[in-house]
């Protein structure tokens, strides 16, 4: 098994040609993102990706993490590789300058993102919260509480988590019955329980900084009875230096289907009365926190989901290529044939490579929306860049999760019966990948998102301008001829199916609290699937467009043409197909009652 390799090119080739970065260069706050500068990170990221993280994934998946008498200890290497990570600038790249961030666009970061959580996707899960934190202080922190934990957080030096969920509670943050008492000196003392809290404790930072979800006094039932609270591992003196322990502890690690070296900690707060914490943001106003933490969270998922089905095609790949196994027409009796040869097989590695390179274009995008959205100097085109993220956060945080399990799977499968040999290494991509379609959000909750919030944003704005822009795609095709003749049919033929789907959840979603509900997982499939044959769309129009202009990298554009040929006609039907689901309504969803379903 060979180590991950960034796919720098196919990178770059987002980050010019879908994402406009020539356009994101001349903001004012990434005037220094010129093309040198992004491709000099690019390719420092991948050495640091291959060199450093890569060669510790399978190790650190077999030794996992462990706690004893409170204290984390991570697997072998991880420390060294988290001071490099840190010394190295990466956990900044994107954060403002004067926070010692690196200030260069989100969209930039997100390729960094991905090849770190590639390569090794239980190690990347740390500095992943922390992004959260960075965001959620800076858009609801006092300028005191910016000044303590910004740049510390920023350089890597501290990270951070997000407390949200409660063993009772699941999903419903609502329920919480984590509490926090006022104190004379105007902190507050929090109490309480936190279940899944990725890297609760470890010993790769200087300090930790929870940001923990809990009730005040008299709060308000439900999720508008919530505040944030800071609460560190450690307190930090005025001068900024750390101070005495506070009083919380990881009382033990969840085991886990994959992932095993992230330590995914059971945190309890106040067991001795004197756990410290500080209110951000408000008192009641913690949804609106969470939230801020939880947008830049399901984007940075759903980069997980691109990751590890890149990380999984490529020892894909490389399997099907070194294993022989059967004959390939024409070739003579006795000789056995790379697998790759196979129709079968070669229909997984187009079926997995196709769905990549869309999520990708998918989630480079949604993070030029939102580059667009909190730095461009038009008051309208942050409003239509911050409802077009908005839109595609859903998209990019489920589909591309959900591809995730089922492009590892898919891997999997290619490795036949050694894939099920955890010697191989591809089966720890398939358990890794299972924990994302469920955190940050569940997929479901992506959906009932999607079609209860996201569809009638800016009054529907944002779906009108995108659904515009489909067609507007479809057009260049078809005026293109050839062979962008049979992909423009094929995309309108989606495109007016999506339509359809979308006009029925608008007029039966109000009548039927159920309606929009059970078409919600379809429809959001059927959303993504229409958009991502879209972006390969214009991927292979760009492409087309460089080789006529005299671009010399014929065989790598090339091939763009016939992976959004492959994904028009081989996946997208799919999403046609999902209209029938989208609007067959709840009837036969709850036609079974409790006993019949457990008979």
């Amino acid at each position: 098994m060979g180590e991950y390799t960034a796919p720098i090119k196919d990178m770059r080739f987002v980050l010019n040609n879908i994402v406009d970065m020539d356009a994101l260069s001349k903001l004012k706050t990434f005037a220094h993102a010129e093309a040198d500068v992004v491709d000099a990170v690019l390719e420092e990221a991948g050495k640091f990706a291959t060199n450093v993280l890569s060669p510790l994934n399978k190790p650190g998946d077999l030794q996992g993490s462990h706690v004893k008498d409170a204290v984390v200890t991570t697997p072998d290497g991880w420390n060294e590789a988290y001071t490099q990570f840190v010394e190295g600038g990466w956990n900044g790249i994107s954060a403002p300058e004067k926070y010692d961030g690196g200030g260069l666009p989100g969209a930039v970061a997100l390729a960094t993102v991905e090849m770190w959580n590639a390569a090794n996707l239980g190690f990347s899960l740390c500095p992943l919260l922390t992004q959260g934190a960075i965001e959620s202080i800076m858009a609801h922190g006092t300028d005191e509480q910016k000044e303590t934990y910004l740049n510390k957080l920023v350089t890597g030096e501290w990270a951070a988590t997000m407390n949200l969920t409660e063993s009772h509670a699941g999903s419903d943050v609502g329920a919480l019955r984590s509490k926090a008492e006022p104190a004379e000196d105007g902190t507050w003392r929090i109490s309480g329980q936190k279940i899944f809290i990725t890297y609760g404790d470890h010993e790769m930072s200087e300090n930790i900084i929870h940001l923990v979800l809990a009730r005040t006094p008299g709060a308000p039932a439900g999720t508008k009875g919530i505040s944030l609270f800071i609460v560190p591992k450690y307190l930090v003196n005025e001068d900024g230096t750390l101070g005495v322990r506070n009083d919380l502890k990881c009382v033990s690690l969840e085991e886990k289907i994959g992932i095993h070296a992230s330590p995914t900690a059971v945190m309890s707060y106040g067991d001795e009365g004197n756990c410290v914490g500080y209110l951000l943001g408000g008192e009641n106003k913690g949804m609106a926190c969470m939230f801020t933490m939880m947008n830049s969270a399901r984007l940075n998922v759903g980069v997980q989901g691109l990751a590890i089905a890149e990380r999984a095609y490529q020892q894909a790949v490389e399997y099907a290529i070194d294993r022989k196994q059967g004959q390939s027409p024409g070739m003579p009796k006795g000789e056995m044939a790379p697998i790759i040869h196979h129709a079968d097989v070669r229909r997984m590695l187009m079926t997995m490579k196709a769905n990549i390179e869309a999520m990708r274009c998918l989630i480079y995008l949604n993070g030029e929306c939102l580059d667009k959205a909190h730095n461009h100097p038009d008051e309208e085109v942050r409003e239509q860049s911050m409802g077009m993220a908005e839109l595609l956060t859903p998209l990019s945080k489920a589909w591309s999760t959900d591809l995730g399990v089922e492009m590892a799977s898919i891997a999997v499968q290619i490795h036949g019966g050694m894939g099920f040999v955890e010697e191989t290494g591809v089966g720890q991509y398939y358990r890794d990948a299972r924990i994302l379609p469920i955190y940050e959000g569940t997929n479901g909750i992506q959906a009932l998102d999607l079609v209860g919030r996201k569809l009638g944003l800016q009054g529907g704005a944002p779906v009108k301008q995108l659904l515009s822009d489909i067609e507007g795609t479809v057009k260049d095709l078809a005026a293109e001829g050839d062979e962008f003749v049979a992909m423009s049919l094929q995309i309108n033929l989606a495109v007016s199916a999506l339509k359809e789907a979308t006009d029925w959840l608008y007029t039966n979603a109000p009548n039927d609290p159920n309606a929009a509900p059970a078409g919600a997982t379809p429809y959001l499939r059927m959303f993504s699937t229409v958009v991502g044959a879209y972006l390969l769309a214009k991927s292979a129009l760009k492409a087309k467009a460089l080789m006529d202009n005299g671009d010399s990298d014929t065989e790598f554009l090339s091939a763009k043409l016939v992976t959004a040929r492959f994904f028009a006609a081989q996946i997208l039907p799919q999403a046609t197909a999902l209209l029938g689901p989208v609007t067959e309504g709840p009837e036969t969803l709850f036609a079974l009652n409790e006993e019949q379903l457990s008979a």
